[in-house]
């Protein structure tokens, strides 16, 4: 398939190819603002939706989000409401696509941006200039989070955090009590299916250095909802993308949202399974690599 690719990018003329990507993109755009039409004109007509994981399915949209997270966010806050506006959000690569932008830029709230490449965090410190927005450039381990949130001013009870740093989710965020967020958004690996397994925690983890195919990274949603629990969170619903988990802190559940099973809430990333197969397939990949149970 790369061959195929790599002649075809030889034999069609560059602004032949810019043109084509530039419909594809139009095109998933107009998909995308259809289907959140179709989602609002649902959620108006139906009365009441008892259905947990269907009322997150139809307020996902995306505006700076990778797929369906701020519409998820917003229904969210419109239900437990916010109190300090304030976040903080690691793995952003240059910002212009995470989980806290559309918050920042449109809504005014502030917070604490991590990122661990250079340029990346160079990047997304111009995209932020002006914004009540810090942008710290720093590799995150289990040992260091804390001090670095601490260092930028950001204790107590927040609003949000956001963990996605595609290795030692499950360590980095077991790990962190400077901070008291109110809804957590953690990326769970959909390659590792119902298992309650994380990856063992190295502290220079990355990535595709681990293994080629990007499967091998992160913990599956059960092992998160352990953790969850753990610290004091429920699992509440999923991006049907198939990337990540929302928790809300147990005190404010009341009677807004109920608790929802790994299970229940899973989806399986679309794009992996077009790419290597189901998910017993995708497994089948990485299963010799070292894995830490989490009961």
């Amino acid at each position: 398939m790369a061959k195929i690719k790599s002649l075809v990018k030889r034999i069609i003329p560059y602004p032949w190819l810019r043109s084509y990507r530039e419909l594809k993109s139009f095109n998933w755009r107009i998909t995308q603002i259809e289907n959140q039409v179709k989602n609002k004109w649902l959620l108006e007509n139906i009365p009441k939706i008892n259905d947990q994981k269907l009322a997150f399915r139809l307020n996902e949209f995306k505006i700076f989000s990778q797929t369906g997270e701020d519409g998820i966010i917003n229904y969210i806050f419109s239900k437990i409401g916010t109190k300090s506006k304030k976040f903080v959000e690691f793995g952003i690569q240059d910002g212009k696509e995470c989980n806290t932008a559309n918050l920042s830029i449109n809504f005014g709230w502030s917070g604490l941006l991590i990122e661990g490449d250079e340029d990346f965090a160079r990047k997304a410190k111009e995209y932020y200039s002006g914004k009540p927005v810090t942008v710290v450039n720093s590799f995150i381990t289990k040992d260091n989070i804390n001090q670095i949130i601490s260092e930028n001013k950001i204790e107590g009870e927040i609003d949000l955090l956001v963990v996605d740093i595609d290795g030692n989710d499950y360590w980095v965020w077991k790990e962190i009590n400077v901070i008291k967020p109110r809804v957590v958004v953690v990326e769970y690996n959909s390659a590792l299916g119902n298992k309650s397994i994380t990856t063992k925690y190295k502290p220079d983890f990355e990535r595709l250095k681990e293994h080629k195919n990007g499967l091998y990274f992160g913990a599956s949603l059960s092992a998160m909802t352990k953790l969850g629990k753990e610290k004091g969170y429920i699992l509440v619903g999923c991006c049907s993308s198939g990337f990540n988990a929302f928790f809300i802190r147990k005190d404010l559940i009341k009677n807004k949202f109920s608790e929802m099973s790994p299970e229940t809430v899973f989806y399986d990333d679309r794009g992996n399974v077009r790419k290597f197969g189901d998910l017993n397939k995708q497994f089948d990949k990485i299963k010799n690599l070292e894995f830490e149970q989490i009961e």
